[in-house]
């Protein structure tokens, strides 16, 4: 059975819900990613219990879609590349390095997954990412273009060119951090294409491996138009969207489930220990 005939469109975009057009222009583009990306909630439960999350798309739409549940960038990315490509849209899957708070652009592996998009008609391809689990995400697609300063939903961001050994051109996704007044590298990435069978791979030695950070403790985000929530181990921060930041400590188990179904969405499974 092809992908396609296991994505059910209604249902996805019932789940994020879009009323709007559903058609391969930029309008549409935009705003089932900031639909997407405020509908469902960012997760790693799986991991934390040792466990590499299916990408098989019967599975995502029943975790994603049907159950009060979200996922981490690889289910997401490939959840809405399945929309896209129903809708229209030619999607070319990437793998980037996660560069946010490490030394070099070349000290950690490419372990996340972003969407390059293109849109029929239009020459200038998207880079599209409802799957990194961060408040330097993008919200909207932005044109991959670089030097261009783009405002996505609120947030500010760029895209540059570094230098590196390769032979192809390496771009950085950049955040303005209002915090600093500065530019900070979110994660760097090639316009070579990535299968699924690559994404197989790196999604089982991030669900598993005990280094990765998505098994060591929770990381658990949400976004709406008014803050962006983050629970990450024990520690609970609220940001507004005017700047304010909030942080908490969860005390315990009783909460951090509470937390999870009341701000959250999420029903996490039974009998696992959220907060370690």
């Amino acid at each position: 059975m092809s992908d396609t005939v296991q994505f059910d469109l209604d249902a996805y975009l019932g789940r994020i819900g879009w009323e709007g057009e559903r058609r391969a222009d930029p309008a549409t583009l935009k705003g089932v990613h900031l639909a997407h990306l405020r509908g469902i909630p960012f997760e790693n439960l799986d991991a934390l219990r040792r466990t590499a999350p299916s990408l098989d798309p019967a599975d995502l739409m029943a975790k994603l879609v049907h159950s009060r549940r979200g996922g981490y960038c690889y289910e997401h990315n490939t959840l809405l590349s399945l929309a896209l490509e129903t809708l229209g849209f030619r999607v070319t899957r990437l793998a980037a390095r996660v560069i946010l708070g490490a030394e070099t652009v070349e000290s950690r592996p490419r372990t996340h997954m972003a969407l390059l998009v293109e849109v029929p008609g239009d020459p200038q391809p998207y880079l599209a990412d409802v799957g990194f689990g961060a408040i330097g995400a993008l919200l909207e697609p932005v044109p991959l273009r670089a030097g261009v300063e783009f405002r996505d939903a609120g947030r500010r961001h760029r895209l540059v060119h570094v230098p590196h050994r390769g032979p192809l051109e390496l771009w950085v996704l950049q955040a303005y951090e209002e915090r600093t007044g500065s530019w900070a590298g979110q994660y760097a990435f090639t316009l070579e294409p990535f299968e699924k069978p690559d994404f197989e791979v790196i999604n089982w030695h991030i669900g598993t491996n005990p280094r990765s950070p998505f098994t060591q403790q929770i990381y658990v985000q949400s976004v709406s138009a008014e803050r962006h929530l983050l629970l990450h181990g024990s520690l609970l921060t609220e940001t507004r969207a005017d700047g304010t930041v909030r942080e908490r400590k969860v005390p315990d188990e009783t909460e951090a489930r509470r937390l999870l179904e009341e701000e959250f969405g999420i029903t996490a499974p039974e009998g696992m220990t959220l907060l370690g």
